[in-house]
């Protein structure tokens, strides 16, 4: 249980970019599309925009459409000598006070007033962290006890419900039934 004095889970920044570029442009909001994504991102579509996967099949389902990220993580890697502000590792939700990548697939998170997105998997971190600032990839990439690999980018969702999300928006979990799948790169 929550304790008075943590902050509930909030947004703290929202951004888009509408070229592939690797960070985004930080908003005051943004509009979720409902089955697209956001409206102006070059990621925004029904099937997938990312280019490396565009070019193994076009036509499969975009399960990319938004990436949200915990701003803990920014916190942790400024305490390591990196300084990464909200939005550069290309996410366009970023979150404070919601474990992102320990909620399971299926997820909805409601986002302000009115958008609910579904999380699909975790971001596959690529070699673009590591030529954003070097050493970083290692940062958010890494290997658990067990010897499964530890992915740290973000989770990534679809749009179930569009609707204006800006920094301040409270954010709402609601699981889905059980057994519970963790979420997997995608």
């Amino acid at each position: 249980m929550r304790s008075m004095d943590e902050e509930s889970p909030r947004i703290v920044a929202v951004a888009l970019d509408g070229g592939h570029n690797f960070s985004k442009r930080v908003q005051s909001q943004i509009r979720l599309l409902e089955g697209l994504g956001v409206e102006g991102d070059a990621h925004c579509g029904e099937t997938v925009k990312h280019r490396s996967r565009v070019v193994v099949d076009p036509d499969q389902p975009n399960l990319r459409q938004v990436h949200l990220l915990a701003s803990e993580l920014l916190d942790e890697l400024a305490g390591k000598g990196f300084a990464v502000e909200a939005t550069e590792l290309g996410e366009n939700v970023t979150t404070r006070g919601i474990a992102l990548a320990e909620l399971p697939v299926g997820t909805r998170l409601s986002l302000g007033a009115e958008a609910v997105v579904e999380l699909t998997g975790l971001r596959n971190p690529c070699s673009q962290i590591e030529a954003f600032r070097p050493g970083l990839l290692a940062q958010v990439v890494g290997k658990l006890p067990t010897g499964e690999i530890e992915r740290r980018a973000g989770v990534m969702a679809v749009v179930v419900r569009g609707g204006v999300v800006q920094p301040g928006d409270a954010i709402g979990a609601q699981l889905p039934p059980k057994p519970h799948t963790a979420l997997k790169p995608v």
